[in-house]
């Protein structure tokens, strides 16, 4: 993919696979413009994300093709992009190339000896981790990551998802939802684990098995070995087990690529957070306020019971489900985490499903989840207004207050709206 000359264009460039992507193609020279739904009619409100990109030069578009013409060289989408969408159907009238992003990304790190993380839980906290590690031991590595790591923002003139290392190492996640991450041919990979999300656990398992099949370096795979986290790895300053387990399988794989002990203990001790992984935004009215990205069954459930444990008064969440089709196939095993984990003293709000348009089945919604949950302390509401006035009136009587979900921008802003930060 030569650089001279190349302007590249990101149909859903507010996403958090794509906006990482733009900032990876921005560091390695590439201009860059994009599109996004968020957008509108071009003049909208632009998420922080979004303001990074611009300050960077990337030139925004809404999201009716009208950012595509004969300039752009190469169009990138991601497999939720419909072969409908205005920006495609121009690159396709145009005969401009259309490149998948893990496809894109691939090639952007083929220069590159790539530690690829993968798994149903928990790889963007692990990508984050093994990017800080790496650059406290002096391996300078370009990270691309699902999640923003605090502070690589760079005072909100980056998109905090990226680190421009100039090492021999990359590290990036990389997705099984669509099953992309087949894409790339790593140096070493971590697995993390794998259960029932977007596909069965029998064929999640077939896909990370593929994935690490002809893997030359070292493999870290929690589906196939106990992590335990050692001593070390509990040194990390984030709250909960699974945390200190993200910790251990990035620990062991730093140490497996050379990594210095002494500097890897020191350096865990420092890592700053990931945004919205059980990042607290402030109080409000005596209760801690928190945002994460929770969305499927084992990271609710660790989210909530990390939160339980540490607020025996009480954890009132409100919760947005991401897609028709994911909650239609988590539906059940929702409702029996729900009911298993929530207490008396708990409060869980659902939101109607995050619409992200297109041609979806929206035959169920949260209220189908809420007639499972009919004993449960668990409530219906409307839009996120309504969300933040019942977690306001439920604070005093509550340790923590908890938005969360993935896709929906309103999330994280309720959030710091309850700490007074908006």
């Amino acid at each position: 993919m030569s650089m001279k000359g190349k302007t590249v264009h990101l149909v859903g460039i507010g996403g958090v696979g794509m906006s990482a992507l733009a900032q990876a193609f921005l560091d390695a020279g590439f201009a860059v413009t994009g599109a996004d739904r968020s957008l509108g009619s071009g003049d909208g409100p632009r998420t922080p994300v979004l303001v990074a990109l611009e300050r960077q030069g990337v030139r925004l578009y809404p999201d009716d093709g009208t950012g595509v013409d004969a300039q752009t060289s190469r169009v990138v989408v991601s497999t939720a992009v419909e072969e409908t969408n205005a920006g495609l159907r121009r690159a396709h009238a145009l005969g401009i190339p259309v490149t998948h992003r893990a496809a894109a990304l691939a090639e952007l790190l083929s220069s590159r000896r790539l530690v690829a993380v993968a798994g149903t839980c928990g790889k963007s906290t692990v990508t984050a981790i093994l990017g800080h590690l790496l650059a406290c031991s002096g391996f300078d590595p370009l990270v691309v990551n699902g999640a923003q790591i605090v502070g690589w923002d760079a005072g909100g003139t980056r998109v905090g998802s990226t680190r421009k290392g100039a090492g021999e190492y990359a590290v990036a996640e990389v997705d099984e939802s669509d099953k992309s991450l087949v894409a790339f041919k790593p140096h070493a990979a971590i697995v993390t684990n794998a259960s029932a999300d977007h596909y069965s656990k029998e064929e999640m398992d077939e896909v990370f098995d593929a994935f690490v099949r002809d893997v030359p370096g070292p493999v870290v795979d929690g589906r196939r070995e106990a992590i335990v986290p050692s001593d070390v790895a509990r040194a990390i300053p984030l709250p909960g087990e699974h945390n200190a387990v993200n910790a251990e399988c990035a620990l062991r794989m730093a140490r497996a690529l050379g990594a210095d002990p002494v500097a890897l203990a020191a350096a865990i001790r420092t890592f700053p957070g990931v945004d919205r992984r059980l990042q607290r935004v402030g109080d409000c009215l005596g209760a801690a306020v928190y945002d994460d990205y929770a969305h499927n069954p084992e990271k609710l459930h660790a989210m909530l019971t990390t939160l339980q444990a540490a607020f025996p008064k009480g954890v009132a969440a409100v919760w947005r489900p991401h897609g028709y089709a994911p909650l239609r196939k988590m539906m059940d095993a929702l409702a029996e985490m729900f009911r298993a984990t929530l207490r008396p003293q708990d409060l869980l709000l659902l939101l109607p499903v995050y619409d992200a348009g297109g041609t979806t089945d929206r035959s169920v919604n949260s209220d189908a989840l809420a007639a499972k949950l009919a004993d449960a302390p668990v409530r219906l509401v409307q839009d996120l207004q309504q969300a933040e006035e019942v977690l306001r009136a439920q604070a005093p009587a509550c340790g923590a207050l908890v938005a969360c979900g993935a896709r929906d921008p309103g999330l994280p802003v309720l959030a710091r709206q309850l700490a007074g930060k908006e």
